[in-house]
């Protein structure tokens, strides 16, 4: 299980996976948006995503889950 956790505080501008989707290494999750540059959060591991804990609009800081994958 890989949680993929946001880097930065940034509002998810959008997400991309679902649950349920197979993502390869490198693959985009969800795309955030901080100082007006878009920020891709991608999978560091391949697998299928499990759970999204975002939602379009949301803001998140530094640490918060944004998803899981296994």
């Amino acid at each position: 299980m890989v949680e993929v956790c946001a880097e930065i505080v940034a509002n998810v501008w959008k997400v991309v996976a679902q649950e349920g989707d197979v993502v390869k290494e490198g693959d985009t999750i969800v795309i955030l948006e901080s100082m007006k540059m878009e920020i891709p959060v991608v999978a560091e591991e391949p697998g299928t995503v499990t759970h999204i804990k975002v939602a379009e609009g949301d803001v998140v800081r530094e640490g918060d889950l944004i998803a899981v994958i296994e």
